[in-house]
């Protein structure tokens, strides 16, 4: 994965104190392109040398430097601006995920046109946050509260959707007045290079949002264990988050954790058939599994589950696989060769445990589709909630088919497991499209639908899916410390 030399390949590099920066001792990394499976970037490989530059430079911008003496209104004024610039360079900034990640450029693009929103929506919001005074039950005494940003928040996010789950954290935190250094994951790192070069352009002061690329060790943890940072904003799996808690506990930091999830999608006989197996699809195989909301576990009620079955199988046949580039591709790659590999093993776990494999279950041989990290849509029938594929995140095109006979099954089924970020419910029944939603033990229920995220929406997870909320009103609450003042 290192390199010291490689001409042919592209050079990116970190943002920090607003300029541009190799690693402190020269390092890079390879980046490479998932359908094709070959390097195409490098970028530096950051120590805790390059860490502390940054963290230093956010902790300077936030205590003394212009970003600390500016408005909440100009700091709002200052996001609007980089809603337009990110639009401007949305096609350019797409096609960078796609090359790091292989999601389909369709959704890529998709989301990069989406992003503006979060920058105007916080960029308004940031001088509406107020305090108040309290009817004090204290003689001669005036209180009220104010509401302070924390200082510098480290945000670590992951491969799969690399600039959306970062503005989910950038926006707020910009808006609630604090600075930013961010760590991308080392396998989708580019295109937040990208866009730390757009806060600059858009007249962001120096420091303000730093970017740090490198293994999870070598950078992640030094920003972690740093005693400037704040708060940590994580987005990944769970195995990372623990560490990350830990690490953050020691010191008594604020933190957020976005983690995995092995959410239900139930379809009830009443519902709509041919809606719900988009839906289902959608769900879980649009983005190649690769999303912690992903739809993992089918659970069909027993009166439908054949014809069901059958008909995902059939749709799911006819699925094209390739290059994410092309706009009549379904399915791109596997985004990492470390994650190949995990599917593949998760593949064989479920036939050892008795799963049946009803499509799928093998690396691809399509044309096109042997140089990249290309998985075959997967679909195990006669799942039980015991095993593995039931019960772990899989992160991949792999999706587990439950059977459930009456609703209180569903609901049992469904809340069986140490997850608890996503549930989707397929029903024309209003009284159960009301009361279900209530029942579910996940952050986010949707009703006939799938996978909809907003800005204007909280998003995160109960039980081991994580800790506090994105995107809405909540998620600029996190990045604020509220502050009581008593006046005599």
């Amino acid at each position: 994965m290192t390199s010291k030399t490689a001409p042919a390949l592209e050079r990116f590099f970190m943002h920090v104190d607003g300029k541009d920066r190799e690693a402190v001792d020269g390092g890079w990394l390879e980046t490479k392109n998932p359908y094709t499976g070959k390097p195409w970037a490098l970028i530096p490989r950051a120590s805790a040398a390059d860490v502390d530059l940054a963290v230093r430079a956010a902790h300077e911008a936030f205590s003394s430097g212009p970003w600390s003496r500016m408005s909440a209104s100009d700091r709002g004024v200052l996001m609007f601006r980089l809603a337009d610039l990110i639009a401007a360079n949305a096609e350019r900034l797409a096609d960078l995920e796609v090359r790091d990640n292989g999601k389909l450029r369709v959704e890529m693009l998709g989301q990069m046109r989406y992003l503006p929103r979060w920058f105007q929506y916080y960029g308004g919001l940031a001088d509406k946050i107020e305090g108040h005074v309290t009817p004090i039950d204290k003689a001669n005494m005036f209180h009220y509260v104010a509401y302070e940003p924390l200082g510098v928040v480290g945000a670590i996010t992951p491969w799969n959707s690399p600039l959306l789950l970062t503005v989910w954290k950038l926006a707020p935190a910009l808006a609630a007045g604090n600075t930013v250094v961010v760590k991308p994951s080392e396998f989708a790192s580019v295109s937040m290079l990208e866009l730390a070069k757009l806060f600059t352009q858009a007249g962001f002061p120096p420091g303000v949002v730093n970017v740090v690329t490198g293994l999870g060790q070598e950078a992640g943890e030094p920003l972690v264990e740093h005693p400037l940072v704040a708060r940590i904003a994580f987005t990944g799996g769970n195995a990372g988050g623990r560490r990350i808690y830990e690490a953050a506990a020691r010191q008594f930091k604020r933190v957020s954790l976005e983690l995995g999830g092995k959410s239900p999608n139930i379809v009830f006989a009443d519902a709509d058939i041919d809606a719900a197996v988009k839906g289902v699809i959608s769900g879980i195989f649009a983005a190649g599994g690769q999303t912690c909301m992903a739809g993992s576990r089918l659970l069909l009620q027993a009166s439908i589950h054949d014809r069901f079955l059958d008909k995902l199988v059939e749709r799911m046949r006819e699925a094209r696989l390739g290059d994410p580039n092309d706009p009549e591709t379904d399915i791109g790659p596997v985004a990492t060769e470390q994650q190949l590999a995990k599917v593949l093993d998760y593949i064989e776990i479920a036939r050892r445990d008795g799963a049946r494999c009803v499509l799928g279950g093998e690396r691809s041989t399509r044309p096109g589709c042997t140089q990249g990290w290309f998985v075959e849509p997967t679909i195990f029938a006669g799942v039980t909630n015991t095993m593995r594929i039931a019960r772990e995140e899989v992160f991949g095109p792999l999706l587990s088919v439950l059977s459930f006979e009456t609703e209180e099954e569903a609901i049992a089924l469904a809340n069986d497991t140490p997850f608890g970020l996503a549930a989707g419910v397929w029903t024309t029944d209003l009284g159960r499209a009301m009361t279900l939603p209530k029942k579910l033990k996940a952050g986010t229920v949707w009703v006939n639908a799938y996978r909809v995220v907003s800005y204007l929406a909280p998003f995160g997870g109960f039980k081991e899916s994580g800790i506090g909320r994105e995107n809405g009103q909540a998620a600029i609450m996190e990045y604020l410390e509220p502050k009581s003042v008593f006046i005599n």
